[in-house]
């Protein structure tokens, strides 16, 4: 039963997020650096809704995720209280969404935790993911 209304919600905050246009919350706030970081594959998605560094960490590197992760923590704790979910709740749904988004070329977490690199076909997905 708590696993029935967990998905429920779940779904419903998939929904809302998809309606109100904040999927991706941070990719409004791309600048040069983030897009040059993420298409060479040194950036990517992860199932927490968070963005990660993928191989090796620069200074340049951990402020860029730096910055796009307090952004991205900002909007989903308000959102989630909007939909009365956890923060971590709307944060997977919303990583769901981010790794759905990924284009070929384009890393994200695979549901083993290692690194991926999206094909043509879509992206694996977390079994948590609605």
């Amino acid at each position: 039963m708590t696993k029935r209304l967990t998905k429920a919600m779940l779904t419903g905050t998939l929904l809302a997020t998809a309606l109100s246009g904040i999927a991706v919350p941070a990719y409004a706030q791309r600048d040069p650096a983030y897009a040059a970081a993420r298409s060479a594959g040194q950036v990517g998605e992860k199932m927490d809704g968070y963005l990660g560094i993928v191989g090796a960490e620069t200074p340049e590197l951990r402020r860029i995720v730096n910055d796009i992760n307090i952004k991205r923590r900002a909007v989903y704790s308000e959102r989630a209280k909007a939909t009365n979910a956890t923060l971590e709740e709307y944060a997977l749904t919303a990583g769901c969404q981010a790794i759905l988004a990924t284009v070929p070329g384009e890393k994200y977490q695979a549901p083993d935790g290692t690194w991926a690199t999206r094909g043509a076909g879509a992206p694996m997905r977390d079994s948590r993911c609605p």
